[in-house]
């Protein structure tokens, strides 16, 4: 009876006691970066390495599940991902992504009597919707022609439609020229493979081959290849057709009223959308947070299931299908949501926010990222939605904001395009040239913000695994408080100052020392 008694009693211990870590928190002060060029496996591996270990400033994730992990196992986590939809066929997700038990597929019928049909592995609140406009040009179709606000939105309507023509023209400019470029020099050197140092060694440089040069450079130093511009020329042609066009209609298909709350329900359990390829930000997103290991890459966290929310399409988020997207997270047992997405105008911004509210009463942690415009995200002027502050004051202590870096450790460590804010940016996560999955069993490199949030994600849930009776609060605490620095003088948006310029933490979020922190809890 004793022994029984004993192995109940251990049983016990082991499901709801938190694992203790042992081991010595990084300390980056002295730390120094590689200064060779990332091999071709570390720059799909970048973010998941270690400054002090291999010099590389990424968030210590395999030295985390080497070190400290070794083989242990949590409890499993439920994490939404509020995205474009997910490709869950692709080999490297099919096995993490979540199932309502409750309801029994392709049936016609609500089962769980939740409200939404056949909602087996999440919800699809844009039907066959797949582009959008943005929100200040649906915002201008309701203004009165003449009025203040009709004129602002207009005037960002003309100059969005001409940057949006200058960029289709250079991406096009580009793509002609980049592979000539190689050609030349491939010419001259007398061979395919060669590198960016013996191209610039080469001499005699003729005219031709200075300029050829020069693109190759280009493409080197920012990561630039043909795939990944015609990923942007895509998106600049959809801009040029969708979001910026007044006469654009995207929300018909899906039938309700966008601004009436009480209009429900709409949307289906198709979670991909009508088109793979429109779920490749989503399926990106996720591989971050929870792709089995493949091509390369895996996920951050080993133990979670993700619910797949699609209600970002391509142009901007509507406040009633995030609302009810946060909602549904919630009721269906997420604890993580991932919001790999934002705006600067909200209509129905109380609709969100009182989404949050309910996601931190119920202990429901919401990483977003910052925003990729480059700017700083306190001044009133830029406004990013969603947000954790009202009149200056944080409403939730459950949100977490993100900006994104990339894998040089330097005064140039914010990525480029990242927004920032010393009140309204938490902390950074890596988001420049992250490999993760992408439609159809593929993998490729993206940028953003959006893939920096994910990054947040994937360690939250692996907290949330291993301490289970933390709470949203307190995993964001230790999030923020067990960062590591980033580099001292950061020069970002033509300013130069130190890290808490730019965020709240002015760390980068670590693993490693994350866990550390909570077993000292």
């Amino acid at each position: 009876m004793k022994q029984l008694l004993f192995i109940l009693l251990a049983v016990f211990s082991v499901s709801c006691a938190s694992v203790r870590f042992t081991g010595t928190p990084l300390n980056t002060a002295t730390a120094t970066a590689k200064k060779a060029p990332l091999t071709d496996v570390q720059k799909k591996q970048w973010a998941h390495l270690d400054l002090l270990r291999d010099s590389i400033p990424g968030m210590s994730i395999q030295r985390a599940y080497d070190e400290l992990i070794k083989g242990r196992k949590g409890d499993t986590v439920i994490v939404a991902v509020i995205d474009s939809g997910i490709d869950i066929e692709h080999p490297a997700l099919a096995s993490v992504i979540w199932t309502n038990e409750k309801e029994v597929p392709n049936n016609g019928i609500d089962d769980d009597n939740n409200g939404y049909v056949d909602d087996i592995h999440g919800w699809n609140f844009l039907g066959n919707t797949e582009r959008e406009n943005l929100e200040y040009i649906r915002l201008l179709r309701k203004e009165t022609p003449g009025s203040e606000r009709y004129k602002e939105f207009q005037e960002k309507s003309q100059s969005s439609l001409e940057n949006s023509k200058n960029q289709l023209g250079m991406i096009s400019y580009l793509l002609d020229a980049l592979p000539k470029s190689k050609d030349t020099i491939a010419a001259a050197l007398g061979t395919t493979n060669f590198s960016l140092k013996e191209a610039k060694d080469f001499s005699p440089k003729s005219m031709a081959y200075m300029q050829a040069l020069s693109i190759y450079e280009l493409s080197v130093q920012r990561n630039i290849s043909v795939p990944l511009l015609k990923k942007a020329k895509k998106q600049e042609e959809s801009s040029l057709a969708a979001h910026h066009n007044i006469d654009f209609f995207g929300r018909t298909s899906v039938g309700d009223n966008p601004d009436d709350w009480n209009d429900w329900p709409y949307g289906d359990g198709n979670v991909i959308g009508p088109k793979k390829s429109g779920a490749e930000h989503g399926t990106h997103v996720a591989g971050i947070i929870a792709a089995r290991a493949g091509n390369g890459h895996q996920g951050i966290a080993r133990q979670v299931k993700i619910m797949v929310l699609r209600a970002v399409p391509d142009g901007d988020e509507y406040d009633k299908d995030i609302a009810r997207a946060i909602r549904y997270a919630v009721d269906h047992g997420a604890k993580v949501i991932n919001a790999s997405f934002g705006k600067p105008y909200s209509p129905h911004a109380n609709w969100v926010d009182d989404a949050l509210r309910y996601a931190a009463k119920k202990d429901v942690l919401f990483i977003s990222g910052s925003g990729n415009d480059g700017k700083n995200i306190d001044a009133s002027k830029n406004p990013s939605y969603p947000k954790d502050h009202y009149q200056n004051k944080e409403f939730v202590s459950n949100v977490i904001s993100v900006g994104a870096t990339n894998a040089s450790y330097n005064s140039s460590q914010i990525a480029p395009f990242s927004n920032y804010g010393k009140e309204n940016v938490d902390l950074f996560a890596p988001g420049h040239a992250i490999w993760s999955t992408i439609p159809d069993g593929d993998y490729f490199f993206f940028d953003g913000t959006s893939m920096a949030a994910p990054a947040v994600t994937g360690v939250a849930a692996v907290l949330r695994s291993f301490y289970p009776k933390y709470s949203a609060e307190k995993i964001k605490s230790l999030l923020m408080s067990s960062g590591v620095p980033l580099f001292d003088k950061l020069t970002h948006d033509n300013t130069t100052a130190t890290p808490k310029a730019f965020s709240k933490t002015g760390k980068l979020i670590n693993l490693y020392n994350a866990l550390l922190a909570a077993s000292k809890k």
